[in-house]
C-alpha cells in the first residue's frame, strides 16, 4: 500500500475515533454540578492571577462557541467526565476540548513527521511498521504525560499528608474548629495539599455536607492515605471521640508506611531496572538496524506466509508478547504491597 494512502487512512481513523460516542450523554447529579462548580471557581482563580492582558494562542483557538460546546458535550459522557477529572489530578489547566485537539494533533503529526523524514534524510523509516509505531506514539504520549503528571501529583501529595494531619490535631487541641484547622491548612501548606483543601471549603461554603466534600476530595486524589483519614473523621463526628488523637495515630501510620516503602524501593531498583532492560533492550536494536541498515528486516516481511501474514511479522509478534508477559511478571514480583 502507498505510505500516502496509509496516513491518509490513518488520519480519517484518527478523526471517526475523536468523534465516536459523542452523543448519549449521561445526567449528572447535583452533586456533580456541585463539585464542578467549585473545581471551576478554583481554576478561575489560578487563570486571573496567573494571566496577562493579552491573551494567549490557546486561549484564542479554544475560547470560541464551537470549543464550549464540545467541553460541554464531552463532559456528559463518562469517559468525557473521566478525562476532565484525570486533568484536574494532573493539575493541568486543560478543557477537555483542547485536550482531544493535542491528543488529534499528535496522532496525525507523528506520523507525518516520520512519513517526511523517511522520504528525505531517513530511509530506514519510509515503511508501513514505523508509520504504525508513529501512530501509536501519538495516540500513547499525551496519556502518558497526563498520567505522569498525575503520579507525581499523587506522591508530592502522600509525602506531605502526614505532615499536614499533625497540623490539623494541634489546631484541634489549640481549640479549632476542624473547618478552621482545613483553613489553616490552606493557608499553611503549598500545593497540591493546599488546593485541594481548598476545594473542600468551597464546596461547604456551596452547601455541600461536609462528609460529601471529603468523599468529593477522595474521589479526586484517589490516595489510600487520605481515605484512611476522611474514614476515621467521618467516623469521629457520627459516634464522638478524640479526633486529635486519631489524627495522631494515623499520621504515625502513614510516616512508617512512606519509610517501609521507601526501603522496599531501594532493595528491589535493580530488578526493576532489569524489567526495563528485557522490555526496552530489542525494541532499541530493531531500531537502530532499522537506522544503520534499512534493509536487514526486509526477510522478515517476505515469504514464507502464513494464513496470509508474512511468518517474520508471527515471530516479531510473538516476541512482543512473550517481552510483555515478562515485563508484566517482574513488576508483579517487585510489587510489593505496604
Amino acid at each position: 500500500m502507498d505510505p500516502a494512502v496509509l496516513v491518509a487512512l490513518m488520519a480519517a481513523a484518527a478523526v471517526l475515533l475523536m468523534f465516536f460516542g459523542i452523543f448519549g450523554g449521561r445526567r449528572v447529579s447535583p452533586t456533580e454540578r456541585i463539585e464542578q462548580v467549585a473545581v471551576a471557581a478554583t481554576e478561575a482563580r489560578k487563570r486571573d492571577d496567573s494571566a496577562s492582558s493579552r491573551k494567549s494562542l490557546r486561549s484564542r483557538l479554544f475560547s470560541g462557541r464551537a470549543a464550549s460546546g464540545v467541553d460541554r458535550v464531552v463532559e456528559q459522557r463518562d469517559w468525557g467526565s473521566t478525562m476532565a477529572r484525570d486533568l484536574a489530578r494532573a493539575d493541568l489547566q486543560l478543557r477537555p476540548s483542547e485536550y482531544l485537539a493535542i491528543r488529534v494533533g499528535a496522532i496525525l503529526g507523528a506520523p507525518l513527521v516520520v512519513y517526511l523524514l523517511g522520504a528525505t534524510i531517513l530511509p530506514g523509516l519510509s515503511n508501513p511498521i514505523a508509520l504504525l509505531v508513529a501512530v501509536v506514539l501519538g495516540w500513547w504520549v499525551p496519556r502518558f504525560y497526563v498520567n505522569r503528571r498525575k503520579s507525581k501529583r499523587l506522591q508530592a501529595f502522600n509525602d506531605n499528608l502526614s505532615d499536614t494531619i499533625t497540623l490539623v490535631a494541634n489546631a484541634l487541641r489549640a481549640g479549632a474548629s476542624f473547618l478552621q484547622a482545613i483553613e489553616l491548612v490552606v493557608r499553611e501548606t503549598q500545593p497540591p495539599i493546599s488546593t485541594e483543601f481548598n476545594r473542600v471549603i468551597r464546596e461547604v461554603n456551596l452547601g455541600l455536607p461536609f462528609e460529601q466534600a471529603l468523599a468529593n476530595m477522595v474521589r479526586r486524589v484517589r490516595s489510600e492515605d487520605l481515605e484512611l483519614m476522611t474514614t476515621a473523621i467521618t467516623i469521629q463526628h457520627q459516634v464522638g471521640g478524640n479526633l486529635a488523637e486519631i489524627l495522631d495515630s494515623i499520621a504515625f501510620t502513614i510516616r512508617e508506611r512512606i519509610r517501609i516503602q521507601g526501603e522496599i524501593r531501594t532493595l528491589t531498583a535493580q530488578q526493576r531496572m532489569s524489567g526495563y532492560v528485557v522490555a526496552g533492550l530489542p525494541i532499541f536494536l530493531v531500531l537502530i538496524l532499522s537506522l544503520i541498515a534499512p534493509t536487514f528486516m526486509e526477510p522478515m516481511f517476505g515469504p514464507p506466509y502464513i494464513v496470509g501474514i508474512p511468518g517474520g511479522v508471527i515471530i516479531l509478534g510473538l516476541g512482543a508478547i512473550m517481552m510483555l508477559v515478562g515485563f508484566l511478571a517482574i513488576r508483579k514480583i517487585v510489587d510489593i504491597e505496604v
